[in-house]
């Protein structure tokens, strides 16, 4: 970390407290929300809530992020978070159930919106405040830093429960957030030059030729596609993951436990040793192919720790893929352009995941669990292997943190 500049140090702080708050408050969410009404259907419709304003936003807020500051952005959306989680602990306070499920649905609905904004500019703030020869491994430290709290904050908040009423964990997530906001505030504030004044007509203009920048450079988008390939997988594990444990294997309540934090251990594990290994195209490849093979070798297993030791492997082997990937999206996409075409990326990224649990929960297809991590493993082997065979046949004479290296 003593090599990395001061203002990553503040990104990375306010990534691991704000994402820690929000894990921490979405349990939250399930359990309260589920305590009032015990349906199914409001915990569906509360997802709804949150996705569907976030990937309409995703969609047409792109030519805005060329023309804003982005640090001074980043704060304003902490402190719109942090505020937002105290909606449901004040309908708890006045003791009323619609005040408290008001406050959660509106809690969602600002999360959604405010998710994309935030995840594309500090995407596209990397190669401000980094070097050129750092983005792969300060990528894997944000991304292996996520998967990481992901992990910690169930069990922190069964614990902060046992001492805690529910209700009072979301002044903790709001006070995390409050904290991101006073780490981002120790960026330096860019300096920001006049825009044209906003019509509709700039807007559509803008749109359109954003997505058209992002179609004219096929290296970006063959690397999106695959990264959307593999979010498509993650969605559809979302859904068969506990059938398999609990069902196929017969695992216990804890055997699912540890099956579910094996990914982002190995996923930390990989991230840590990203610094050690070659910076190649054969490496990003190997990490793809060898992670998809992970979701194909569940379709063998029948041992609970077998199934505990692939998700182990995939979430050392993927770091290589997505970090590399994301470090040559952020060096070559047009310095100009990038904060919208990050925009255009995650929209890619984030529409794939619900594609993936639609295909994984239909009962149209009558596919089993070992057939979904079978189908959804090869679609990440096959294009993964065609571009390794790729990289391999042709000489790689120097590695990717050369920047006048070009894309295989």
């Amino acid at each position: 970390m003593k090599k990395f500049s001061k203002s990553f140090k503040a990104l990375w702080i306010g990534e691991i407290v704000s994402e820690f708050g929000g894990s921490a408050g979405g349990i939250i969410n399930g359990l309260l929300l589920y305590e009032l009404t015990g349906s199914k259907e409001w915990m569906g419709a509360l997802w709804l809530i949150y996705f569907i304003p976030s990937l309409i936003l995703q969609g047409i807020s792109a030519p805005f992020l060329n023309h804003v500051v982005k640090e001074k952005v980043l704060r304003n959306i902490q402190l719109i978070r942090g505020g937002a989680y105290i909606l449901p602990l004040a309908g708890y306070l006045i003791d009323t159930d619609v005040g408290t499920i008001f406050g959660l649905v509106v809690l969602q609905c600002l999360l959604g919106l405010m998710q994309p904004i935030y995840a594309s500019l500090s995407f596209s703030l990397l190669p401000e405040i980094c070097k050129r020869e750092e983005l792969v491994e300060v990528n894997g430290l944000l991304d292996g830093t996520i998967r990481l709290m992901s992990f910690i904050a169930p069990g922190a908040t069964s614990l902060l429960l046992l001492v805690s009423p529910m209700h009072f964990i979301y002044g903790f997530s709001s006070a995390m957030f409050i904290v991101s906001y006073i780490a981002l505030s120790r960026i330096p504030q860019s300096s920001k030059e006049k825009v044209a004044t906003w019509t509709k007509k700039f807007w559509w203009a803008e749109i359109k030729e954003g997505y058209k920048i992002f179609f004219k450079y096929r290296h970006l988008l063959r690397l999106t596609i695959l990264s959307s390939i593999v979010q498509f997988a993650v969605g559809a594990t979302m859904v068969i993951n506990i059938p398999f444990i609990r069902g196929d294997l017969g695992g216990d309540y804890w055997e699912y436990a540890i099956f579910s934090g094996a990914f982002p251990v190995g996923y930390a594990i990989g991230t840590a040793l990203l610094s050690k290994l070659p910076k190649t195209y054969k490496t990003m490849y190997f990490g793809l192919v060898g992670g998809g093979l992970s979701f194909v070798l569940l379709f063998f297993v029948h041992a609970v720790p077998i199934a505990c030791i692939c998700e182990l492997t995939g979430g050392f082997l993927f770091p290589l893929f997505n970090s590399q990937s994301a470090a040559i999206f952020q060096r070559d996409a047009p310095r100009d352009r990038l904060s919208q075409l990050s925009a255009v990326r995650l929209l890619f990224l984030r529409i794939t995941m619900p594609l993936g649990i639609l295909f994984a929960s239909t009962s149209l297809l009558d596919l089993s669990t070992r057939q979904i991590y079978l189908i959804v493993g090869m679609g990440i082997i096959l294009p993964g292997l065609i571009y390794l065979f790729t990289s391999l046949s042709k000489i790689q004479s120097s590695s990717m943190k050369n920047p006048k290296q070009k894309t295989s």
